[in-house]
């Protein structure tokens, strides 16, 4: 797999000839603040607009005000709408949302709820509506958890990668320091407790549908830190749990298809060194995964998503380095992943005490074959140029939205 990791290359060739403008606009969907604005999500409505949701408040999983908050920009419209609340249960935070929309045309948002402020206390929600695209907050037909119950499979599993790990032949799936011995019990321990191996696990990227049947959410466990899919083909009525995908420390997986079939995910490294991020293959729809492997892209412990475009080509959005999230890159590929011939960068700041964080992105192909992202977007407070509120706290967090079109990307770097 071969990947352009400087920013002064200018990448000329093409996957196929076009007539397009290259072009880039993009803009905040509100003002900085010193609020911790994070994860976000966008969608295309059948009417056309954008619509974004993201988690807001004053942390993560230990700040209990924390709520899922969303906006809108109206088909032709140049700004987005008002803020306005998605989710949010009282006294506990509502974390990494996504949404989609269903065969049915229903948006769907799923989050995960902290019940006590560590992250493998999440427990999976979802809500249903069929009134989105009215000014302000969806109307929610449908709120319901999503319940999992992950059988003996999962322990056999996760015993398997935990032998290998004992025999010295496989990889920690580990990132804390902790030594191996004690890395190995506690998981097998954690594996075999039910209540543990239902709770803690969240999402992050959108769901997959596959042949407008099948539902595949795609989930991940920082208390285990390796992934796992959610498999509804009743649209939630009844949900199971694939084989879970144990690596090394592969977490927050998003999935695309192959021309044969086949599913491929990529999935962040929270792993050690060196960082990739890593991935897996399904031949039966979802239900098994291959053994997750690193691929040659760099990550520096940071969300990705990937994504087919309707001409075969696919797009990954992703911070492109092995440390930090100073870097947001799009790439393309013409041939499934085996090599990423055009990078463009749409955040790049130079390493150093000023270097800003742009990541965890979300990225979708509208109807009119142009490209939507979006993106947590976060100064350093150590800018010079950083205002603060009134309170004297720096105002440097927002969620920013990108409209860029393939040809973009293409053009390579000036």
């Amino acid at each position: 797999m071969s990947v352009s990791i400087g920013l002064g290359t200018r990448q000329v060739s093409s996957p196929q000839p076009s007539k397009a403008r290259p072009f880039l606009e993009s803009e905040l969907i509100f003002p900085l603040e010193h609020w911790h604005n994070h994860a976000s999500a966008i969608v295309e409505c059948p009417n056309g607009d954008l619509l974004v949701c993201w988690f807001h408040g004053s942390g993560e999983r230990q700040a209990d005000d924390v709520k899922v908050e969303g906006a809108r920009k109206k088909k032709g419209s140049a700004k987005w709408g008002p803020r306005f609340t998605m989710a949010d249960t009282p006294g506990y935070p509502d974390t990494n949302c996504t949404m989609f929309i269903d065969p049915e045309q229903r948006l769907w948002l799923l989050w995960p709820t902290i019940l006590a402020n560590e992250w493998h206390t999440a427990l999976m929600k979802y809500k249903i509506s069929k009134r989105y695209e009215l000014d302000g907050p969806p109307v929610w037909e449908v709120s319901e958890v999503l319940h999992l119950t992950p059988g003996p499979e999962f322990e056999v599993a996760v015993k398997e990668a935990m032998d290998l790990l004992e025999s010295g032949t496989g990889n920690r799936p580990e990132s804390s320091g902790t030594p191996t011995r004690e890395y190995i019990e506690r998981t097998r321990k954690n594996a075999s407790d039910k209540l543990y191996r239902r709770l803690g696990w969240m999402t992050r990227a959108h769901p997959f549908i596959l042949n407008n049947q099948r539902l595949i959410v795609p989930l991940y466990s920082d208390g285990f830190s390796f992934s796992l899919m959610a498999i509804t083909d009743d649209w939630g009525r009844n949900w199971k749990t694939s084989k879970p995908l144990v690596g090394r420390g592969n977490i927050q997986p998003s999935i695309v298809k192959k021309k044969d079939g086949a599913l491929f995910t990529l999935m962040r490294d929270n792993g050690s060194a060196p960082k990739r991020l890593h991935q897996s293959e399904s031949r039966d729809n979802g239900e098994t995964w291959s053994a997750v492997s690193d691929s040659d892209l760099p990550n520096p412990g940071s969300g990705a998503e990937i994504i087919s475009l309707r001409n075969g080509h696919w797009v990954l959005i992703c911070n492109d380095t092995e440390r930090n999230r100073n870097s947001l890159a799009v790439m393309i590929s013409d041939d499934e992943g085996k090599s990423w011939k055009w990078k463009r960068h749409l955040e790049y700041d130079s390493p150093g005490p000023e270097a800003g964080q742009y990541h965890y992105p979300s990225i979708i192909q509208a109807r009119d074959g142009t490209l939507h992202a979006t993106y947590s977007y976060h100064l350093n407070p150590n800018r010079k140029d950083v205002e603060k509120d009134a309170e004297g706290k720096p105002k440097r967090k927002a969620i920013k939205h990108a409209r860029f079109n393939e040809e973009w990307v293409l053009a390579g770097e000036k």
